[in-house]
């Protein structure tokens, strides 16, 4: 499974101090090594290091009839 530009996805990330946090990204763009993103918990634009993130998952919208 590959992650694209405009799909939701979780991930589980540690950063630069060693924390390990989980959340939601939509996926904005993806070049050399990095993804900007937007954190769907804060709405704040962000850039995550693809070799810190630990774990992905794409997240599938349950739709309603």
């Amino acid at each position: 499974m590959k992650m694209g530009i405009g799909q939701t996805i979780e991930i589980i990330y540690q950063d630069k101090a060693g924390k390990i946090t989980q959340r939601k990204i939509e996926v904005n763009g993806i070049c050399d090594g990095r993804i900007r993103a937007t954190c769907l918990t804060t709405g704040a634009p962000r850039v995550f290091l693809t070799a810190s993130i630990l774990s992905w998952r794409l997240v599938v919208e349950k739709r309603h009839a």
